[in-house]
C-alpha cells in the first residue's frame, strides 16, 4: 500500500540449531504486529555465550536458512551479524538496519527470559529507541516488563507490545544432546534443519 510505514520484526539469537518455537516466535510476531517481514539475524560472535562450545557462525546461517525457506517471503534471514566484525550487540545490529532502511517501524522480537536480561546488554537505551519490542508471552506468563527492567531502562514500558505465543518448551541444548544420542528430534526440530544437521555431522 502506498505511503505505509514497512513493519520489520528483528528475531535474533545463537540458533544453534534453530528449531520450531524460533519459527513460531517469528509467526506469532508477525501475526499480532502486522509485520511485513521478520528477521532471522543469527549472531555472529554470540558474546554472552563465550566460554561455551558454539557451532561456527557460516553453519548455523546454513541452519537457520534451510528452518527458514518453508515460511514464505514474509521470513527472512540476514548475515547481517556474520559479515559484522566483532561482537555481536543488537544495539549495533539496528542500527545498522536504520541505516539501510530509512524509515521503517523495527520490533525487537524477545521472550520473557531475554527481556529480563536486556539490562546486561551493550546499551539497552539505545536498542528500546531504535525498536519497539515484542514481548512474547506463554499462557500463564503474562508477567510484562520486570520492575527491575523498567528501572535499569527509562521508558521501555512505553515500548513493549505484547505477542500471544503457543506454550513451547524447547531446549536447543537438549536438542543437540537428543541428536548426540541417536533420539528422535521431530517435529521440534526443522525436517530441513535435522537433514543438514545429520549430513554436517553435528552436535556428535
Amino acid at each position: 500500500m502506498a505511503g505505509r510505514t514497512r513493519r520489520l520484526g528483528v528475531l535474533g539469537g545463537t540458533f544453534d540449531p534453530p528449531h520450531l518455537a524460533h519459527l513460531a516466535a517469528g509467526a506469532a510476531a508477525r501475526a499480532a504486529l502486522r509485520l511485513d517481514r521478520v528477521l532471522f539475524v543469527p549472531a555472529g560472535d554470540p558474546w554472552r555465550k563465550r566460554g561455551r562450545p558454539v557451532t561456527p557462525a557460516a553453519i548455523r546461517l546454513q541452519l537457520v536458512r534451510a528452518a527458514v525457506e518453508p515460511l514464505g517471503s514474509w521470513a527472512e534471514v540476514s548475515p547481517l551479524e556474520i559479515e559484522r566484525p566483532g561482537p555481536s550487540y543488537t544495539a549495533d545490529t539496528l542500527a545498522d538496519l536504520e541505516r539501510r532502511s530509512p524509515g521503517t517501524e523495527r520490533w525487537l522480537v524477545l521472550g520473557a527470559d531475554a527481556l529480563a536480561d536486556l539490562p546486561a546488554w551493550q546499551r539497552p537505551g539505545e536498542i528500546v529507541a531504535r525498536a519497539r519490542i515484542a514481548l512474547l508471552e506463554r499462557p500463564g506468563n503474562e508477567t510484562g516488563v520486570p520492575a527491575a527492567v523498567r528501572a535499569a531502562v527509562a521508558g521501555i514500558e512505553a515500548r513493549v507490545d505484547r505477542v500471544p505465543m503457543p506454550a513451547l518448551e524447547i531446549s536447543a541444548s537438549e536438542l543437540r544432546e537428543r541428536v548426540r544420542c541417536g533420539l528422535p528430534t521431530s517435529p521440534l526440530l526443522p525436517r530441513r534443519v535435522r537433514l543438514l544437521v545429520d549430513e554436517l555431522g553435528l552436535y556428535r
